[in-house]
């Protein structure tokens, strides 16, 4: 039985789904490291490879065309896409911006426009189409085991 291959991917946010998935590795590693093949997942110190992914995992909201961009070539390289956390989901709390007033947005207009940044910030549901979903801020952990175990 070959492994599936499995990307980490992560954009704006404060990363919290990301320690809870490196937790439960600390629980899961041996059953799942027979099945699974992790190919990108920067905080596991995975080559970084999109390319012939089965499953990638999308943690946090799309700020810039960079970062949209980057989601693309995930979403064409993936069979199954998985939003992770809040701010895939839904796009909060990172975009938080997106609910600033007027005089707000005039004052960080010079960041967003340094930056490169989109003029909202999205979830990745705007950008690709999303497979399933773990909401939370940070994810569920029995909600990530449950979408998990549905493609395992």
């Amino acid at each position: 039985m070959s492994k599936l291959r499995i990307g980490w991917f992560t954009f704006t946010c404060c990363e919290d789904s990301t320690i809870i998935f490196t937790e439960l590795l600390n629980t899961y590693w041996d059953q799942w490291s027979k099945k699974i093949e992790f190919v990108s997942a920067r905080v596991l110190g995975a080559k970084g490879e999109i390319a012939n992914l089965d499953i990638s995992f999308v943690e946090g909201a799309i700020s810039s065309k960079d970062q949209a961009e980057k989601l693309k070539k995930i979403r064409e390289n993936s069979r199954i896409v998985i939003a992770i956390g809040s701010c895939a989901v839904t796009g909060m709390p990172s975009g938080w911006r997106n609910t600033f007033d007027e005089k707000t947005k005039a004052e960080i207009a010079p960041l967003v426009a340094r930056f490169s940044h989109l003029s909202t910030v999205e979830p990745i549901g705007k950008f690709i189409k999303v497979d399933d979903t773990v909401p939370g801020c940070p994810m569920s952990e029995e909600g990530f085991l449950q979408v998990l175990n549905k493609y395992l």
